[in-house]
């Protein structure tokens, strides 16, 4: 995606008039992210896929010459998002580029530490490289923190400080992913040292994610080179970042939604956006389908009281700026990709055309181009490795304590990554920890489903208001394991193994029945079906979790997330119960002391 020299050398011919324009776009209002202004009577000249000259380009059309008539829409750079996880789509790289690219994202800064949590550094290897087949630009950021962390918790593989630097010298890989051992970095983590080091040596961006609100740690972890965070929730924690000069990403995806939060930096503190950008993080298919990709992010910036053209600056030159590639991405001026969209309204930002690098991609709800056919290996969709067919007895918590029971408790929080701390006090029947539905209190468990060790963690969670059944998934954030909660042991023990048998996905069962289910065959994470499909999938999903009980929005993503020790507060992992304030395991049972 670099520019050539003898492609800059034709920009230049084109814009002194020495050779006619491939393109030139007429009859639009250009949206100037540099200036925040609307250019008008002006037309754009492309030639070799790039933006040659703005102005008077009559002069420039040629025989061979294609015109555009914009037809008085707004013209604006292509999206781009900083920062997402494709595997969070449940897509492949190919689908999501099918979903997003209509939607106007034109190019993605993704960190695949999803798959590389199941497959390490092959894995990473064969969705940047499915990515950079499509039109869709696709950026990769090495991931940093496989596992998420050591001590907590086991993941199907490990990069070490030399697969990054390897990863590093590949062609479009712009940085780290996202550093989410806070602890390990500011307290001189080796690993994470040398993949810092690396990543700086090589010019490249360290980003970052630091939901910690320690103003010591906090400083001690920008002093070691991470300049950038998305899990900042509060007005007050991005204002904070920002001070220390840190990029704040500002998310919203299915789930985790902090565009209402933290727009009043901008509306009401009236701070500089320069440092700051808009990101999806996670998003799941109905989302893309109904609500869209980076442009529904903007609508809801607008919808917050932010300006049209300062949501769009954070949604393009920002993100291009960040990543040390404004050169060629992220605004509309001579040198740059011709990644454009034809808008009716820069408040709704639904864009009626779409192009990438000067071809014209989509065009009134139909795409022009083909899209290329990747295919996974064999070994990708065999991940599910468990030791034994699982029974209702594997999901029992037992105990020496009579009658009852104190006992932690994970507690989630709906539209949040973070957890609460919790305590219940439950029976004890036969040594064996009793639920309490009445209470929102039911089983959960987390297994290795990566060595064949048979290991299991048993727990509780509130939250979630389950009335029956079970559900399950190989997705769980990030060493994804296979998660199982239920009120039904006996369904939680049909759901995992169904679960395994699928190879991966997701799945809900009640009286012995399953209601639902979402293969996700590649790496369990990703389906190889179409967006479609995998949207409809998804809806049964979700309906199925209603009828269980649930009324939490977007559930399975909160489920997803509960084995992720690197959010506060209290996560399960195969190990076991995980303290992430203390960064430790902790016991089930809480005793006198």
């Amino acid at each position: 995606m670099k520019m050539t020299r003898a492609q800059r050398l034709q920009l230049a011919a084109t814009a002194l008039g020495k050779r006619k324009a491939d393109t030139v776009i007429t009859n639009g209002i250009i949206v100037n992210v540099h200036s925040k202004e609307h250019i008008r009577d002006k037309d754009i000249a492309i030639t070799s896929g790039a933006i040659a000259y703005i102005g008077d380009c009559q002069q420039l059309i040629g025989k061979e010459t294609e015109v555009i008539d914009a037809s008085g829409k707004f013209i604006t750079p292509g999206l781009i998002d900083g920062h997402m996880h494709v595997e969070s789509t449940m897509l492949s790289v190919t689908e999501f580029a099918k979903a997003a690219l209509k939607q106007g994202t034109t190019s993605i800064f993704m960190d695949p530490h999803e798959i590389a949590n199941v497959f390490g550094l092959k894995g990473v290897r064969w969705m940047h490289e499915e990515g950079q087949k499509l039109p869709l630009r696709v950026f990769t950021t090495v991931p940093s923190c496989v596992p998420a962390t050591d001590t907590l918790e086991d993941a199907g593989a490990e990069l070490l400080p030399k697969d990054v630097e390897q990863a590093l010298e590949w062609e479009n890989v712009t940085g780290l992913g996202e550093v989410m051992n806070f602890p390990g970095v500011v307290h001189g983590d080796e690993k994470m040292a040398q993949e810092i080091e690396a990543t700086i040596q090589a010019g490249k961006t360290v980003t970052g994610h630091i939901p910690a609100d320690d103003p010591k740690m906090l400083q001690a972890y920008v002093a070691s080179g991470v300049t950038s965070c998305h899990e900042t929730v509060t007005r007050e924690q991005a204002l904070e970042k920002l001070r220390l000069g840190m990029h704040v990403m500002i998310r919203e995806g299915s789930a985790w939604q902090d565009v209402e939060q933290l727009a009043p930096i901008i509306t009401k503190d009236h701070v500089p956006t320069d440092n700051l950008s808009l990101v999806t993080d996670d998003v799941y298919p109905q989302t893309l389908t109904e609500l869209g990709h980076l442009n529904y992010v903007i609508r809801k910036a607008v919808k917050e009281g932010v300006d049209p053209i300062t949501a769009l600056q954070l949604a393009t030159i920002n993100a291009a700026k960040y990543f040390k590639c404004e050169d060629t991405l992220g605004s509309i001026a001579p040198g740059k990709w011709a990644d454009l969209l034809f808008i009716d309204s820069l408040a709704e930002m639904k864009p009626s055309s779409v192009l990438v690098g000067g071809k014209m991609i989509y065009d009134q709800g139909m795409y022009k181009v083909n899209f290329p056919v990747y295919t996974y290996p064999t070994e990708a969709k065999n991940s599910v490795h468990l030791k034994k067919e699982l029974k209702a007895e594997d999901f029992h918590t037992k105990t020496l304590t009579q009658p009852k029971v104190t006992v932690n408790v994970i507690e989630v929080l709906e539209n949040n990554a973070r957890t609460a701390k919790a305590k219940a006090e439950l029976t004890v029947r036969n040594s064996i920890i009793q639920s309490n539905i009445k209470e929102d209190i039911i089983h959960l468990a987390c297994i290795d489903r990566h060595h064949r060790s048979g290991q299991i963690s048993n727990a509780f969670v509130k939250g979630f208001q389950l009335q029956s059944g079970a559900v399950a998934s190989t997705v769980a954030h990030d060493s994804h394991n296979l998660l199982v909660m239920g009120v039904n042991k006996e369904d939680m023990a049909i759901a995992a193994n169904k679960i395994a048998e699928l190879g991966g996905g997701m799945i809900v069962v009640n009286h012995g029945k399953i209601l639902a289910e979402v293969p996700l065959p590649i790496a369990g994470l990703m389906s190889d079906k179409p967006l479609e499909q995998v949207g409809e999938q998804v809806e049964s999903l979700e309906q199925a979790w209603k009828k269980l009980g649930c009324k939490m929005n977007a559930p399975f993503m909160t489920f997803s997330l509960i084995a992720l020790p690197v959010i506060p507060s209290i996560r399960i992992t195969n190990r076991g119960i995980a303290d992430v304030d203390a960064f430790e395991l902790m016991p089930l049972e809480i005793t006198e002391s």
